[in-house]
């Protein structure tokens, strides 16, 4: 699974979230949705560090960021 998913078809295009990744993840697609807009998407899984300010700075809240939960410590 992704760590971060778009809901393209209530994405703008507006590139906001592609701007604020720190680590050049995401891109925006060729193809447009429905609405005439070309959604953002995850173009390269393996840069992503879950940092969530994609997430933070989308104005219209399309994007979801899930982050690997760390295996538990046995209790002492």
């Amino acid at each position: 699974m992704d760590r971060v998913l778009f809901d393209a078809a209530r994405c703008k295009g507006c590139g906001l979230c592609v701007s604020a990744c720190p680590e050049g993840a995401l891109a925006q697609r060729e193809e447009a949705n429905r609405m005439g807009y070309h959604p953002a998407y995850l173009a390269e899984p393996a840069k992503c560090v879950s940092c969530g300010l994609c997430a933070v700075i989308c104005p219209d809240l399309v994007i979801r960021v899930y982050r690997p939960v760390a295996a538990a410590v046995p209790a002492r």
